[in-house]
């Protein structure tokens, strides 16, 4: 009995003893905080002395629950759920995939990060326990990897830093567009852009239409040749002037 138990604490303590903490990336492309997601860097080496078809799962917890977290509920159950988070349920388990998936060293050029919360297809699917789901507060959370041969706990690491999402900014502390210009204002310039639209749209259809006016009164019909007949006034020339 006392070996068993001896072996359980050995097991506990090596489980405890990772040094890996996980962080947040460090990609210069921005974004790795949002109100609803955060991107972590992959556990690379650190689960060297893991058989590589162990289950990487990722942990994320509220921080009150680190200290009594157990590591013997496994994922999927509801205990685990992404849809109680963080109400009914203060931890779940995402991301899982095998330690293969994890070389060490990576290799150049390799993408290693993980974006906890990119799903939005599962969030409120109870089906799908271990969905990746958007995170619904600002937090802060705590993560941690969790490596599982079968439904046993192999080994893990320690837990991060407390990660706080970006909060979003209620509307009414935006500040007003257009270099401070009131709602009133740019309403106004909104009813005079439309209604100079109007006016240009009915001067064009105007001119249009005088073009069109001036165009068919301009046309005249060929005039009807007119014939002049002459008559000869000889037997008014030929007489004699009559005689006084």
């Amino acid at each position: 009995m006392l070996p068993l138990l001896l072996l359980l604490l050995a097991t506990a303590h090596s489980l405890a003893d990772k040094q890996y903490v996980p962080t947040l990336a460090t990609s210069p492309l921005g974004g790795l905080k949002t109100t609803s997601t955060f991107v972590l860097e992959q556990p690379r080496c650190a689960f060297t002395k893991v058989q590589s078809d162990a289950v990487i799962w990722l942990v994320v917890a509220i921080p009150k629950a680190v200290a009594n977290f157990s590591n013997s509920v496994g994922p999927g159950t509801p205990e685990r759920a992404f849809q109680g988070f963080p109400t009914s349920t203060q931890a779940y388990m995402t991301l899982n995939t095998t330690l293969r998936n994890y070389p060490c060293p990576k290799p150049p050029g390799e993408t290693t990060v993980l974006r906890v919360g990119s799903e939005t297809s599962c969030a409120t699917d109870k089906m799908r326990p271990t969905c990746n789901g958007p995170l619904l507060s600002p937090g802060p959370y705590r993560v941690k990897f969790l490596a599982l041969n079968g439904s046993k706990p192999v080994a893990e690491t320690a837990w991060s830093k407390p990660i706080t999402l970006k909060t979003a900014l209620p509307s009414s502390s935006i500040p007003a567009t257009g270099g401070g210009r009131s709602t009133g204002m740019i309403a106004l310039t909104s009813i005079l852009s439309i209604l100079f639209a109007v006016l240009l749209a009915g001067l064009v259809a105007m001119l249009f239409f005088w073009g069109s006016h001036a165009r068919g009164s301009s046309t005249f019909s060929k005039p009807e040749a007119v014939t002049v007949r002459r008559y000869n006034t000889h037997h008014v020339y030929n007489q004699p002037a009559a005689r006084l």
